[in-house]
Order: C-alpha cells, then sequence, then structure tokens
C-alpha cells in the first residue's frame, strides 16, 4: 500500500468522523466532533497498521486488530455512559462512538462507497430518530 492510499483511507476516516460528530455537536450530545473523529481515525490507524505489517510479515491475522479495535472502544464507550437515579445517559453516543470506529475500519479496508452508507445511516438514526425516541418516552 502506497503513502498515498494510506493517507487517503485515514482522511476518509477522519472526514466520516466529521459528519458524524458534527450532528453529535450540534445537538450538545455528550461525545461531538473531535471525539469521532479521533475515534473513526484511531480505528483506521490501527486497520492500517495491520494492513501495512501483514505486507511484509506472513504471519499475522490482520483481523485480530479489528477485533482489538471493537474491544477498546467498547470501554470509551463505556466511559460516556452514566446513571441518574433510575435514568441511564449516555448510550446512544457510546453506541455512535462504536459506529464512528466501525466506521473507521471499513474506510482503512478501502470501503468507502459502504463507508460513506454507514455514515449516511448514522447520521439519518441520529438525527431522525432521536426525536421519534424522545417523543416516545415523553407520552404518557
Amino acid at each position: 500500500m502506497s503513502t498515498t492510499e494510506f493517507s487517503l483511507r485515514l482522511i476518509a476516516a477522519l472526514i466520516a468522523g466529521l459528519i458524524i460528530g458534527f450532528e453529535r455537536q450540534w445537538h450538545h450530545k455528550e461525545t461531538g466532533l473531535t471525539t469521532n473523529m479521533l475515534v473513526a481515525t484511531g480505528a483506521a490507524a490501527f486497520v492500517l497498521l495491520s494492513v501495512k505489517v501483514s505486507a511484509t510479515a506472513t504471519n499475522i491475522d490482520v483481523t485480530r486488530i479489528t477485533a482489538q479495535v471493537v474491544m477498546g472502544v467498547g470501554f470509551l464507550g463505556a466511559g460516556v455512559i452514566f446513571r441518574e437515579g433510575p435514568n441511564v445517559h449516555g448510550l446512544n453516543s457510546a453506541a455512535t462512538i462504536w459506529c464512528s470506529a466501525a466506521i473507521g475500519c471499513i474506510t482503512a479496508s478501502g470501503y468507502f462507497s459502504e463507508a460513506l452508507i454507514c455514515t449516511l445511516l448514522v447520521t439519518i438514526v441520529n438525527t431522525v430518530l432521536e426525536p421519534v425516541n424522545q417523543w416516545l418516552r415523553n407520552r404518557k
């Protein structure tokens, strides 16, 4: 993989994180622009590293790095979940962080169309379904 291709994939992850993070920041959520950008970019960087290393070392399983990214982001997501009395807050933000990491992994693998679809779906869920979710929670 060339440095140009490496950079393109990393920048694509950064842009996907920016799109998702902008929506979160706009709606004043726990995790916003920089968090989602860093999560998507970091996930992509780890996957790209495993791809680069596997090109020279034949005994490397690139899927192991992706599995570790999923676990690591799970811990990060757990940090934004908190309980206030009977209410639990931050679940959607944690799920969004997890999705940002997945999209970072997708872009690192070179699946740009699929990453765009996932980015749009996450953004749609957060913008369209969040008000519906609030309405369902608040109805009597």
